[in-house]
């Protein structure tokens, strides 16, 4: 039986959903109510959050501009591992939670509450993602999660039970709303929900809304030149910038261009297998150029050990265990592994294709021209050597033909 709560923390948009989860808190429970909002580069619609949650009578109000520790601390540490879920997703929302959920954590602890509340559903995987990292933060505040409480079942009770306690209702969102359930941040922009339910169905051109379509892009390809240290970008086209501004950049770049755009039936943690369509345009030129940087820099078997690795760390992030000692220990690996991911990538932008066209590094290429030239080589390989190498790894497969066993 939870104790009273005397004071709750609510992850806050000003949305429809949060909205009304403000209200039935401060029924239901009888409490005061926090809000915390992140600003993760989501778009707008932060500032009229604050002026929202003032109207229902909320007297604390944090809105966070989070965007550059959510690039440095989360993306980039997860693009270090060339991180995809199941061949195709590149965990936008799902690298988002964790940070969400520490802020509020922290949140909880400076205004002294009891509780963190979230909106997220009870079919979904944010629940979940929510949970454990507030879990593994603090095991000691309650969790509500009104989704699994209340009786409010479709978006008709959500708007009846507004105008039932005169809480607004965002015309220009609510009543022409898109069909759509959205979520974006700077990493991306998902869509689900609507006509995406039948997976047969392809989405209308009107619904993606940061990416030109890849048939309209420009006739004449963008080349781009990305710098690398230790694993991340540091600059762009040779300008030094922030994580958070070269990933606004690869955004515009890889938008103007027709990259990024997905559209996917995942498996989620919840059992059930559900239709996505992301927009990650920035995030599509960072995996592939940083897979570029790494082929000349990285040891063979470190890639190797780094590529059966990623799919256990790529589920791992998508099933909300960012804070889990495992994720930890792996991430350990992967950034030790970046130590020499040093230097620069040229890639060519053309209508929805990303094309590595050279890849450079000073100080830590293992591309050896002299040993892999197909001309003379002054005696910088001794293909005699081979021979050798062949004989032993062609031992054991010897010794079975030999026993007569059959190669089926």
């Amino acid at each position: 039986m939870m104790a009273k709560i005397n004071k709750v923390v609510l992850a806050y948009s000003g949305g429809l959903d949060t909205s009304v989860i403000l209200k039935w808190l401060q029924e239901t429970y009888a409490c005061e109510v926090v809000t915390y909002t992140a600003d993760l580069g989501q778009g707008g619609e932060v500032e009229p959050a604050r002026l929202k949650a003032a109207s229902m009578g909320v007297k604390e109000i944090f809105i966070d501009d989070v965007r550059e520790e959510f690039v440095r601390d989360f993306v980039f540490p997860m693009f270090r591992c060339n991180t995809v879920y199941e061949g195709e997703y590149l965990l936008g929302t799902s690298i988002a939670r964790p940070l969400i959920a520490k802020r509020l954590v922290e949140t909880a602890i400076e205004t002294n509450s009891e509780a963190i509340a979230h909106g997220a559903t009870g079919k979904g995987n944010d629940q979940v993602r929510f949970e454990l990292g507030i879990s593994s933060l603090n095991p000691n505040v309650e969790i509500i999660a009104p989704w699994r409480e209340w009786d409010l079942s479709s978006r008709e009770s959500l708007i009846s039970f507004c105008e039932k306690h005169q809480i607004q209702v965002d015309q220009r969102h609510e009543g022409e709303r898109s069909p759509y359930s959205m979520d974006a941040n700077m990493l991306h922009i998902s869509y689900e929900g609507g006509i995406l339910e039948n997976p047969g169905i392809e989405p209308e051109d009107s619904m993606w809304l940061w990416s030109i379509a890849p048939e309209q892009a420009p006739d004449e390809p963008t080349y781009v030149e990305l710098t690398f240290h230790a694993g991340d970008v540091v600059a762009v086209d040779g300008e030094k910038l922030s994580p958070s501004a070269v990933l606004a950049s690869l955004n515009k770049l890889g938008g103007e261009n027709g990259v990024g755009r997905v559209d996917i039936v995942e498996n989620r943690y919840v059992g059930m297998k559900a239709r996505g369509c992301y927009e990650t345009p920035g995030g599509t030129i960072l995996l592939k150029a940083h897979r570029a940087m790494e082929s000349v820099t990285l040891d063979r078997e470190l890639a190797h050990l780094k590529e059966e690795l990623m799919p256990r760390y790529a589920k791992l992030i998508y099933n909300g265990y960012w804070w889990s000692p495992e994720r930890q220990a792996l991430q350990r690996l992967i950034d030790y592994s970046q130590l020499h991911v040093n230097g620069k990538v040229f890639l060519k932008l053309f209508k929805g294709n990303v094309i590595i066209v050279g890849r450079e590094s000073e100080s830590d290429s293992l591309y050896d021209d002299h040993i892999v030239t197909f001309e003379d080589d002054a005696g910088a390989y001794d293909q005699s050597d081979a021979s050798g190498f062949i004989k032993l790894n062609a031992l054991r497969l010897k010794i079975a033909a030999k026993k007569g066993r059959k190669i089926s």
